[in-house]
């Protein structure tokens, strides 16, 4: 039985901690011990992937969140012990491939990860190739799962669900408050995961029958410094709001670029991370309020979500509950409920438990957490969240809305 101080050292790692941890290896010298219940003999080895330095460095340190607020509540779930293996990818597909492979030599019986479709991806070949069961947390690029893969689960949405459920929500938003723009300027980071949605967007916009046009499409590197050529071009169209697809750092830098050129767009809807994020929150301030955020989200009036809420809060003071705890405690929840059916570590065993998933007690949005033929839970469904205040507040669909949206934005320059 676990003592009490592993639980606490498992709550209290923090940044500087962590980053010591990972130091040249990229891996934390010692396994982490996640005491969660004496359901079995042994604990299950989960390898964790994520970008813990470089320029993704800050959200994989938010996925981190999700798996230290997992024991408690697992243990409360009578799901048994998980003993968890952390690893950083430096945001660096390569790196990722390399601590895959070092994860599993180690003694790893299922990995978890990686935030990013491309590092994802290189896990994915990695864990199919070793028979290792991989069930990731957050990447949105289609072929992931369209490989035909038998180690391979992803209880998140892909880039056409994630299109399909961002211009259902807007549609409901727009008509909740009469107001909607007639033309947008698309701009979305050139990575896999923006790649993706750009080619998603071709397919799925046209059933939907929007009622704006898209005025330009504005491709950018997510890792720019400056991008205020981008956000010159996007104004000089004279389109009415900004349809994103953007990482933390490149949503700040293009805010700022908005109010120093001047330019409120009555809108800014944003299919991907960045403008949720409590850093651009905090950073931003007041500055940060009013953009849309149309993402796999949680819904509030599911019984773990306010579980898990009120860990987030008591471990981490103002912090909000995000997609990125959300997904990342659901992988690990897939991964524990898979090893209690299973009764066995044994690779096949675990990844026919997780074939056969059928979790309703979650928390994102939608009926629960199972899997298709191919490793993909096709029944997750999105929100519409909005920054006001410095919170986050869940406006569309209706049915697990805390919120009414407001729309069009307060003008950057009326803003106190």
């Amino acid at each position: 039985m676990p003592d009490h101080s592993d639980r606490r050292s498992l709550r209290a790692i923090s940044r500087r901690r962590f980053a010591a941890g990972v130091s040249a290896t990229g891996l934390i010298s010692a396994v982490t011990p996640c005491r969660l219940a004496r359901a079995q003999a042994a604990s299950l080895k989960v390898g964790v992937l994520l970008p813990r330095s470089g320029a993704q460095a800050s959200i994989g340190q938010d996925c981190q969140r999700g798996v230290e607020l997992a024991p408690p509540i697992f243990k409360e779930l009578g799901l048994p012990e998980l003993t968890i293996m952390n690893a950083d990818t430096e945001t660096n597909v390569e790196v990722a491939r390399a601590r895959a492979e070092k994860l599993i030599n180690d003694g790893a019986q299922l990995l978890v990860g990686a935030f990013d479709s491309g590092q994802s991806s290189a896990i994915a070949q990695v864990a199919e190739q070793k028979g290792i069961p991989f069930v990731i947390n957050i990447a949105a690029a289609p072929p992931i799962t369209e490989q035909g893969y038998k180690f391979v689960f992803r209880n998140f949405p892909t880039a056409p669900m994630i299109l399909a459920d961002a211009f259902s929500n807007q549609k409901e938003i727009f008509e909740a408050t009469g107001t909607a723009p007639k033309s947008v300027v698309f701009m979305h980071v050139n990575d896999t995961f923006g790649t993706s949605m750009q080619q998603a967007i071709t397919g799925v916009m046209p059933k939907f029958n929007m009622p704006y046009k898209i005025a330009e499409q504005i491709a950018y590197d997510p890792t720019a410094r400056d991008l205020s050529v981008e956000v010159a071009k996007a104004k000089a169209t004279g389109a009415d709001a900004l349809l994103m697809v953007s990482r933390l750092n490149d949503a700040i830098l293009i805010t700022r670029e908005l109010v120093k050129q001047r330019w409120s767009p009555m809108a800014v809807l944003s299919m991907g991370p960045g403008w949720y994020e409590d850093q651009y929150l905090k950073t931003l301030g007041k500055l940060a309020d009013g953009p849309m955020s149309f993402v796999p989200w949680y819904d509030p009036s599911k019984k773990l979500s306010k579980r898990l809420e009120d860990a987030l809060a008591k471990a981490y003071p103002g912090i909000n509950l995000n997609t990125n705890h959300v997904f990342t405690f659901e992988a690990l929840l897939v991964a524990a409920d898979a090893f209690k059916r299973a009764g066995s570590s044994e690779p096949k065993a675990l990844a026919d438990a997780i074939r056969a998933t059928n979790i309703t007690d979650n928390v994102s949005i939608g009926p629960g957490i199972s899997f298709d033929a191919k490793g993909q839970n096709d029944k997750l469904k999105d929100a519409a969240i909005q920054n006001r205040g410095g919170k986050l507040v869940t406006i569309a669909p209706k049915a697990a809305s805390n919120a009414k949206p407001e729309l069009p934005m307060t003008p950057y320059d009326k803003r106190t």
